[in-house]
């Protein structure tokens, strides 16, 4: 590295962050998700994978169609790079092999190939 180049990025490329923990409000895990976004761009995380439900209790059903609603303004407004639903995050084709492409870390990654539509994958 030449001088005055900076330093590569310390830390961890991605995380999970679970906002159905302690059975939020959907207003509360709204906050969470406001809130987790703004930490991962100061710690420079790129990936952070949303767990938000599905709805078989009922109540995920609301917070996914919320974040989900949320994540798309914030796409509109450039505050994200991209939303990937957890039904899409697969290693064959389309975005996911273009995700895994990008992040080889996320080969690893727990839900891939999976289809689980209770998490939503977001790039920073």
């Amino acid at each position: 590295e030449g001088v005055g180049s900076p330093p590569p990025p310390a830390g961890p490329v991605q995380r999970i962050v679970n906002l159905e923990k302690g059975r939020p409000l959907v207003q509360q895990a709204l906050e969470r998700l406001e809130l987790e976004l703004t930490a991962g761009r100061c710690q420079g995380i790129k990936v952070l994978t949303l767990i938000h439900g599905y709805g078989s209790s009922g109540e995920g059903g609301a917070i996914k169609t919320a974040v989900h609603r949320q994540l798309q303004f914030h796409l509109h407004q450039g505050r994200i790079r991209e939303m990937i639903p957890g039904e899409e995050f697969e290693g064959r084709s389309g975005r996911g092999r273009q995700l895994l492409r990008r992040f080889p870390i996320l080969r690893g990654h727990r839900d891939l190939n999976r289809a689980n539509a209770g998490i939503t994958l977001v790039l920073l």
